[in-house]
């Protein structure tokens, strides 16, 4: 019998760069007030959501992604040539195939990087980073770009008072690379299907087509349901990735949670026990929720505006439509 000669990649991966983008035009509650029966107390009460971006017509799934990975390849002090593979997650690019991962990656420049799409909504981040350490150790490549990306407004149903004002647009990547020390840990991650009616799309796009609806097929969820879910399960995920990084809550430096909604962040951080000095991401106050691109894109400001820094021990979960979901710690770039 033949032995197959092990690969040879790198023992441990770290991310090495950021980058995001989020569309130009901000829409403010006001705008979202012009098609429900609401306010901007309630929304902000229910949410924490006081703006969120739209794409126009111009910022594609393709177009956000190539402008975040190129301000996360440029981060990482890398060339788009060297980069090995890659992933992107998402649920809002509207062609079965190809994946928009092959355009992206050839807009970029890269060598014939591996190419390909996940869908894993609000957790897909998280199902990305855990395939890019894979790569890296078994060394089918050197470096893995990573993206998150959504144009969710094209999937809200803006009359939906449940669902209207949460959805917003953006693409977030990182680039992961070796590295001589654990800098991503392991990764708890799983799915309950029996709740996947509490986020899902309202009809398949084939009803659409033959006339079964009129309506364009949008995103609904069971808001209590997601919230209870939320609260009570993802909070003992993420001590679950803390217990398997082997830390504690006050080795933590920074939390960065899927930007879903700020009454989930704050729940989590009280069950969660986090201490004081803990920075919380709060992007979902600006960014609204945009499902995959969330962590990436809260990672970037964060770091951006100097409220983390390189260096610094990160919780990081996603989760989401499915129900899936995806915890790890990482060292920030």
């Amino acid at each position: 019998m033949a032995k197959i000669k092990p690969g040879k990649g790198h023992p441990y991966a770290r991310i090495l760069g950021v980058g995001g983008y989020r569309p130009v035009r901000v829409v403010p509650n006001e705008v979202i007030l012009e098609t429900i029966d609401s306010s901007d107390e309630w929304i902000r009460s229910r949410s924490g959501i006081e703006t969120r971006h739209w794409a126009n017509d111009e910022e594609t799934v393709a177009a956000m992604s190539v402008e975040a990975s190129g301000k996360a390849i440029a981060d990482a002090g890398i060339t788009a040539a060297q980069i090995g593979a890659v992933v992107v997650s998402t649920v809002s690019h509207f062609k079965q195939t190809p994946a928009i991962a092959t355009e992206i990656a050839d807009k970029l420049g890269t060598d014939k990087a591996a190419a390909f799409d996940i869908s894993a909504g609000c957790a897909g981040f998280g199902y990305g980073l855990t395939l890019a350490k894979g790569m890296i150790a078994e060394g089918s490549a050197e470096y893995v770009l990573v993206i998150g990306v959504e144009r969710l407004s094209d999937l809200t149903d803006l009359e939906d008072r449940a669902t209207a004002f949460l959805f917003g647009d953006g693409a977030g990547a990182v680039v992961v690379g070796p590295s001589k020390e654990p800098a991503i840990g392991p990764t708890v991650w799983g799915s309950e299907g029996d709740k996947s009616e509490t986020i899902k799309q309202t009809v398949p796009w084939t009803d659409y087509r033959d006339g079964v609806v009129d309506k364009f097929p949008a995103i609904t969820q069971e808001g209590q349901a997601v919230f209870r879910w939320a609260v009570f399960e993802m909070a003992k995920v993420a001590q679950q990735a803390l217990d398997a990084a082997g830390i504690t809550a006050s080795d933590l430096d920074v939390f960065i949670p899927h930007q879903a909604n700020e009454r989930i962040i704050d729940s989590m951080v009280k069950t969660l026990k986090l201490p004081e000095h803990v920075t919380v991401a709060r992007d979902v106050r600006t960014t609204g929720n945009t499902s995959a691109a969330s962590i990436p894109l809260a990672m970037e400001r964060l770091l951006a505006t100097g409220a983390a820094k390189s260096g610094d021990t990160a919780l990081v979960i996603g989760f989401g439509a499915g129900l899936v979901y995806a915890a790890t710690v990482v060292t920030l770039p």
